[in-house]
């Protein structure tokens, strides 16, 4: 199992993709938080609460779910990705046990999940923290706050990029499941968030974005740290494992 993961890891290290969503997801939080944060407590789809409060000083550092969803890409490229460049042959004749592939890909891609998660963290904590002092505001967060915050986006980033993989070995066409996955956190869990408010803490999705301190809507409370980490890697877990009982096994040639 190390000997694989240590391949996988080998793969993205060496390919330019991974490394090209990971400066996007960057990129994309960057030009999110000052978006919203220059219009912290003012009026408008982009605006948030003014910094001088805990919820505003939270918005303003807490990452966009578009990082989590090129996490999520990311996963389901390490899976797919096999499928589409016809390299799954080499890479299953090498390590015949399919499960065990399945199993590395996860942990590789859940391991630079983790970076996604910290970038994104860090270039919004630290804009998000500019203009709080440049505002001539305290900061009300406490210094736990923060580094919680920063450690739940790491979390959420390499669950949901697990939850890639499976779900790149489940449908194995790379657009396909990429779309699946944009369509899945922009437009369903939006949907069914905004009609059932009690539902939202138990998508997963919006579970892993609350780890790092990301706000429901209406007023709802998200599921506690714990729970929302064990709901995702659930999640994780059973599109993984629907995947080795299913398409994993099937023909690749």
């Amino acid at each position: 199992m190390i000997r694989a993961v240590r391949t996988e890891l080998l793969k993205l290290r060496t390919a330019r993709l991974p490394w090209g969503l990971l400066a996007v997801s960057v990129v994309l939080a960057g030009v999110h938080a000052l978006l919203f944060d220059s219009n912290a407590g003012g009026t408008g789809h982009t605006a948030i609460k003014s910094l001088t409060t805990q919820a505003g000083q939270t918005q303003a550092i807490t990452i966009p779910g578009e990082v989590l969803l090129f996490a999520a890409a990311l996963g389901v490229i390490v899976a797919s990705g096999e499928f589409r460049h016809s390299t799954a042959t080499g890479t299953y004749l090498a390590i015949p046990d399919r499960v065990r592939v399945l199993g590395a890909k996860a942990v590789a891609a859940s391991g630079v999940g983790l970076l996604f998660g910290l970038a994104g963290a860090a270039v919004a904590t630290a804009i998000g923290l500019s203009f709080i002092v440049a505002g001539g505001h305290d900061v009300v967060l406490s210094a736990g706050t923060i580094v919680r915050y920063v450690v739940g986006a790491m979390i959420g980033a390499a669950l949901v990029a697990a939850v890639g993989v499976g779900l790149g070995s489940l449908i194995r066409s790379q657009v396909g499941a990429i779309i699946a996955v944009f369509v899945w956190g922009l437009v369903i869990e939006q949907t069914v968030g905004g009609v059932y408010d009690a539902a939202q803490r138990y998508l997963p999705f919006t579970a892993a974005a609350s780890l790092a301190g990301a706000k429901l809507e209406a007023g709802a409370t998200p599921l506690p740290f714990a729970a929302a980490t064990a709901l995702v890697a659930a999640v994780a877990a059973l599109v993984a494992l629907f995947a080795a009982r299913t398409t994993l096994n099937a023909d690749v040639t």
